[in-house]
């Protein structure tokens, strides 16, 4: 009964005008994100960051997830029209998307993608909002021991998970940490790393390093691989967007899948939407009965990507809201957004603010309907975008970035700082450096010195009592045999170039 009356909380603040056009906004700007290829999500939430100073926290927050997964719906679009995943998690979708768009499918494959979409976001919305309780109450019995080794835990999953070198994901941990410590010490309010320059006492902007290191660095990447790609855009006119009974019945199983595996994949720290979307898709060419269909129009392919891409980037949000620990750079972003509003992110959020939990959770619900009003009859419209060209888009955006960014302190010097970590952003790129742990470094960096001099405070200095109290020493021996599993093949790898030298 506890969680039908907090659901109708809920949906009374996310009915309220303002909020429903908050949802809106978010819907239809992540399904543009979607949409256009070169810009992503995390670039797209971090060059935003700087409007939801002016707006109310519960608003601006549904906003901002509702352009994280308003993205997975748009993405789809152009995957299977004209195969130009604009998402990372439509990559897969495009496999099979844009065969059927070739066999004359296009309109099955659009309307597969949004029915498995709306259905798996439906489910992880429910899942949310029943395990959204539980785990506050036991994330509550944390304390500040355990709720640094759960950080470090948070830290060592990005660290595993991150593409490439061990190491490199290590040092921008590292450097993500060191950021966030730049400006006045969090209890003596000491100068440190500022270098006696006026502007960077109160520390490094979260807003000025995300949008330098995400929206800059990307828009300089683009342009580097040469933006103007071919794009062949789809002629046929797009009509008839219901499927047929035999698509429904082949569909079914695979939406049902790519719900669960994604639902699944989205809460694990480090997981997401991108691996949920080639996950789902490995495992259907695995249970299928001809697995050379895959590649060739199989809506299958096409079903349980979308499916579980939609239901991970909204399970995402379950460990961000009980624990107030990001599990992509996304809900890194979405922490950001919560500090910008003074809204300390854990399980207390649960209680102390309840419009904005259960506000956020009903909005998705709201948010899937509105995306496929949005996707399914404006689908013309979204794929004419494509025909902007990239000369006049990318000077847009710089504009807009600066402008956001001057917006926030009226202070010039972050637009310099912006542009600077934008060109460190597009270093760290072309250098094989993932920056999405760098964000969590920063992120989680001033919630872990707090809760590790809480808890040294408490113990009279003592290191030991994370060790000592069981849940704290679980947490760490997760993280130490996780950063074990992760090290050894590199160095399995070194030790074999190593026989082989010798052997020679």
């Amino acid at each position: 009964m506890e969680l039908f009356a907090n659901l109708a909380h809920g949906f009374a603040v996310a009915f309220s005008p303002i909020n429903l056009l908050m949802c809106l906004i978010g819907a239809l700007v992540g399904t543009l994100v979607g949409v256009l290829p070169g810009i992503g999500t995390i670039a797209t939430v971090a060059m935003l960051l700087p409007i939801t100073f002016g707006l109310p926290p519960v608003g601006a927050l549904i906003m901002l997830a509702g352009i994280y997964y308003g993205a997975q719906y748009g993405g789809s679009t152009t995957s299977i029209l004209v195969n130009i995943p604009g998402e990372a998690t439509s990559v897969v979708t495009a496999l099979d998307g844009h065969q059927m768009a070739k066999q004359c499918r296009a309109c099955a494959a659009l309307a597969i993608a949004a029915i498995g979409s709306f259905f798996a976001g439906c489910v992880a919305t429910v899942l949310i909002a029943v395990l959204g309780a539980p785990l506050t109450k036991l994330a509550l019995a944390f304390g500040p021991a355990e709720y640094f080794s759960l950080m470090v835990l948070g830290l060592i999953f990005a660290v595993v998970l991150a593409k490439g070198s061990v190491l490199k994901a290590i040092a921008m941990i590292v450097f993500g940490l060191l950021l966030s410590m730049v400006g006045s010490d969090i209890e003596t309010g000491a100068s440190r790393m500022a270098f006696n320059i006026p502007e960077l006492a109160d520390g490094l902007g979260f807003a000025t390093v995300a949008m330098g290191v995400f929206g800059f660095a990307e828009i300089i990447r683009n342009l580097d691989h040469g933006a103007e790609m071919d794009r062949n855009l789809v002629q046929q006119k797009i009509t008839g967007l219901m499927p047929t009974r035999k698509d429904l019945v082949d569909s079914t199983p695979a939406i049902l899948r790519g719900t669960v595996l994604g639902s699944i994949l989205g809460i694990l720290p480090g997981g997401g939407a991108v691996i949920a979307s080639f996950a789902a898709y490995t495992l259907e060419k695995k249970l299928a009965k001809d697995p050379s269909r895959f590649g060739r129009g199989a809506i299958e392919g096409v079903a349980s990507p979308e499916s579980a891409n939609n239901a991970a980037a909204q399970t995402s949000f379950i460990p961000l809201l009980t624990l107030g620990i990001p599990p992509n750079a996304v809900m890194a972003l979405m922490v950001g957004a919560m500090t910008i509003h003074g809204i300390v992110p854990g399980p207390q959020v649960m209680q102390k603010q309840p419009d904005l939990v259960w506000g956020m959770i009903a909005s998705m619900w709201i948010g899937n309907l509105m995306l496929i009003i949005i996707n399914l009859p404006l689908v013309g419209i979204w794929v004419r975008l494509l025909r902007v060209p990239y000369r006049l888009m990318f000077p847009s955006i710089v504009v807009f970035c600066a402008i956001g960014i001057y917006s926030v302190n009226n202070a010039p010097v972050d637009v310099v700082l912006a542009g600077a970590f934008g060109l460190v952003g597009y270093w760290l790129i072309k250098h094989d450096f993932e920056p999405a742990p760098l964000l969590l470094g920063m992120v989680l960096g001033p919630l872990m010195e707090e809760n590790l001099r809480r808890a040294l405070l408490i113990s009279r200095g003592d290191w030991s009592v994370f060790l000592s109290r069981p849940l704290s020493a679980v947490l760490l021996a997760i993280a130490a045999a996780l950063l074990v599993l992760a090290v050894l093949p590199t160095l399995r790898a070194k030790r074999d170039e190593v026989f082989v030298e010798s052997e020679g």
